[in-house]
């Protein structure tokens, strides 16, 4: 601590730098745990979402297998049907952390196909794979919003370590070191200040 001169003018800034370094810790902390608690409730819902995934892509599967068994097969019709463009990309920020907001169209487009080329059981097909792109969309948002927050606590963890471990502890030595060198200076006048009295 030798490069600290130990001036009251320093001791003010450092405890100035202290006081702000423990508001940024404790903001950092506040963050992080917001965070977290938006992580674990995306978790759940991923949890949730996958099991209705998985139940639907088995329902879609086999209402196609059905189709291709009643029309012979479905790949001449499928190429026949419009893409969908409707799927949106929005952003919304939880703590500085821009989180994807997903939005796509809620029926499926329409098909520019005939009644003799098609069936129902196509019908159901198509609003089978539209309820899969659908619940597809909602995990894509949710995986990567609980990737980004991640990211973001851990490197909201690492800052919050560092002035936790690094920058508070060592702030904290210096204004030890310049108060105590204050009043060993404080101390040194005052006996300074006795002997030339006692002299005069």
């Amino acid at each position: 601590m030798p490069n600290t001169a130990p001036t009251k003018g320093n001791l003010m800034a450092l405890n100035r730098t202290l006081t702000l370094a423990r508001t940024g810790y404790e903001l950092m902390d506040r963050k992080r745990n917001i965070l977290i608690r938006e992580m674990m409730r995306l978790i759940d819902a991923a949890a949730a979402l996958q099991s209705r995934i998985d139940s639907t892509f088995a329902e879609a599967y086999q209402a196609l297998q059905i189709a291709n068994i009643a029309l012979g097969t479905c790949r001449s019709l499928a190429d026949n049907m419009p893409l969908d463009t409707s799927v949106q990309i929005r952003f919304r920020s939880v703590m500085g952390v821009e989180i994807p907001y997903v939005t796509a169209d809620s029926a499926p487009p329409a098909a520019p196909l005939g009644f003799i080329s098609t069936n129902s059981d196509f019908d159901e097909a198509v609003a089978q794979a539209f309820k899969a792109k659908r619940l597809i969309t909602e995990m894509a948002e949710v995986e990567t919003s609980i990737y980004r927050l991640a990211y973001a606590i851990k490197k909201t963890q690492k800052r919050a370590n560092a002035l936790q471990n690094v920058i508070i502890p060592d702030l904290t030595a210096k204004v030890k070191f310049i108060t105590a060198a204050l009043e060993e200076k404080e101390r040194e006048e005052f006996v300074r200040m006795k002997v030339i009295k006692a002299r005069g």
